[in-house]
């Protein structure tokens, strides 16, 4: 394992063989997609990472969506990468995508999980609400109140039921976490916003998949099936009985699937 700290992002390299570049959701941080990394890391180079704005890459989080494409390819080339596979979920798919579009040479393959082709109302209404649970975690007596809003949107009914001390912990894990996190969060949903996805889509020249999340209560799956519609020849496949954060709830069939991809890219 190496952590490399000389680049702008912070990021960790695990196993060998082909590389695989894992970008986070929103509001997660690089070790949460341990259970994955570190399967895939039998068969893969795995490079995980922190977005600016993310917990363990220092400094604010830019305002424009753009600016996180260039800090992926500028990790690629501190890191001596000329291309890459590329894993994103939910707001991390859409950098992949983003990625995938304006620089193809750079793109083995791409695959994007609980990801959509931008934001519609509903969509853009929530993350209002998900900035405000942030403003009240800090300012407020109980910082674990971003955790309570986020929690019924982010993960399914079943598997809230089914995982009750573990959702104890993850609110004391989150209540915990520096004021810096929270306000890099805030600024990462702000720039969020401005999420629309077009005609780049059609520049996208690598194998694709799309998998979609069943009960996904934050990204609809009209919008995944938009996203897989408009790249070139992409595949989509939906993962059945899984919330929006399936990297968590069903990691395994999230590995199963990626790799079977992989391997055939």
């Amino acid at each position: 394992m190496i952590d490399k700290k000389g680049s702008v992002l912070f990021s960790r390299i695990d196993g060998r063989g082909a590389p695989v570049l894992l970008l986070n959701g929103i509001a997660m941080t690089a070790p949460s997609w341990e259970v994955i990394a570190r399967a895939l890391a039998r068969q893969f180079t795995v490079i995980r990472c922190d977005f600016r704005g993310q917990l363990l890459t220092p400094g604010p989080a830019p305002e424009r969506v753009a600016d996180h494409v260039a800090d992926v390819e500028n990790l690629l080339d501190d890191l001596d990468l000329q291309s890459v596979h590329i894993v994103g979920t939910s707001f991390g798919g859409v950098i992949a995508t983003l990625v995938a579009a304006t620089h193809p040479e750079r793109v083995l393959s791409l695959i994007t999980i609980a990801s959509g082709d931008g934001f519609d109302e509903q969509m853009a209404d929530e993350v209002t609400r998900w900035k405000q649970g942030c403003v009240a975690s800090l300012e407020g007596p109980d910082r674990g109140v971003l955790f309570d809003v986020l929690e019924p949107v982010v993960y399914s009914s079943a598997y809230l039921e089914s995982h009750k001390e573990d959702r104890t912990e993850r609110r004391r894990q989150i209540a915990s976490l520096p004021d810096a996190w929270f306000e890099g969060l805030k600024g990462l949903l702000s720039s969020a916003h401005s999420l629309r996805l077009g005609e780049e889509l059609k520049m996208i020249r690598c194998p694709t998949l799309v998998l979609a999340a069943e009960l996904d209560c934050f990204v609809p799956l009209h919008r995944a099936q938009g996203l897989a519609a408009a790249i070139p020849n992409a595949r989509f496949e939906v993962i059945e009985g899984a919330g929006h954060a399936v990297v968590v709830e069903q990691a395994e069939e999230v590995i199963e699937r990626v790799t079977e991809f992989l391997a055939n890219s």
